[in-house]
C-alpha cells in the first residue's frame, strides 16, 4: 500500500506504464523541448551551471548569504517578539568568521556596516566558525528601515539586505527573486548608529 508522502512517484516507481508522471513523456525530464523552443540565452531547455553574476573583487570582497531566518517566514511578523528575540539590540545578526572579525577589529555584537555600491546597512556581529572566512550571512526579512527614504543609495538601519542585492530575475523565464547572494564589504560602523523605527508607526 502506498503511503501519503510521494503518492505520485511511489507509484510511478512501481508501475511507470500505468502511472506515467504528468509530463510529454509521461517519463521524468531533465530536457524541455519547450523550453527550448522559446529560444532564451539566459535559460536552455536543460540545466546547466552558470556562473554568478558577480564576483569577490578588492571593493567587494565577502560573499554575502542571506538565508530564510529562524525566527519568521521571510518578513511576516517581524515586528512579533519571537523574531524580536533573534536579533540584537533591535537590528538584524550578521554572521562573520573570527579571522575576518580580527582582522577588520570587529568584536561579537559590534554594530558593523554591509555595504555595496547598491546600498549599505547596519547589523549587528556575530563571531561564528560555522561560516566560511570570506562569506557572511545575514537573514532576510528585517523590515526595510531607510535613514533617508529617498536616498539613491539607502542605508537601512535595521539590516534588510535586499539593499544590497541584484534587482535581477533568475532567469528570462523564471524571473524568480536572486536576493539571496550578493559580493560586499564589511566594516565596523563608526559613530552612534541609527535607532531602529521599522516598528514605529507613521505619524499622521
Amino acid at each position: 500500500q502506498l503511503q501519503d508522502g510521494g503518492r505520485m512517484m511511489n507509484a510511478f516507481r512501481a508501475d511507470p506504464a500505468a502511472h506515467p508522471l504528468p509530463t510529454p513523456t509521461g517519463k521524468i525530464q531533465i530536457v524541455s523541448d519547450a523550453i527550448a523552443g522559446f529560444g532564451y540565452e539566459d535559460c536552455p531547455g536543460h540545466p546547466v551551471w552558470r556562473a554568478p553574476r558577480e564576483q569577490p573583487s578588492a571593493s567587494y570582497p565577502f560573499w554575502l548569504i542571506a538565508n530564510q531566518p529562524a525566527t519568521r517566514l521571510h518578513s511576516q511578523l517581524d515586528f512579533g517578539d519571537y523574531s524580536r528575540s533573534g536579533k540584537r539590540n533591535g537590528r538584524e545578526v550578521c554572521s562573520l568568521h573570527p579571522l575576518d572579525a580580527q582582522r577588520l577589529g570587529i568584536a561579537d555584537n559590534d554594530v558593523i556596516e554591509l555595504y555595496n555600491a547598491r546600498g549599505h546597512l547596519l547589523a549587528s556581529a556575530a563571531l561564528t566558525e560555522t561560516i566560511r572566512p570570506g562569506v557572511v550571512r545575514l537573514p532576510t526579512g528585517a523590515w526595510y528601515d531607510p535613514v533617508d527614504p529617498a536616498a539613491a543609495r539607502p542605508l537601512c538601519r535595521h539590516g534588510n539586505p535586499n539593499v544590497l542585492t541584484q534587482d535581477i530575475g533568475t532567469s528570462a523565464l523564471a524571473q524568480g527573486c536572486t536576493g539571496q547572494i550578493a559580493v560586499v564589504n564589511v566594516r565596523k560602523y563608526s559613530g552612534d548608529a541609527p535607532p531602529v523605527a521599522a516598528f514605529t508607526p507613521p505619524q499622521g
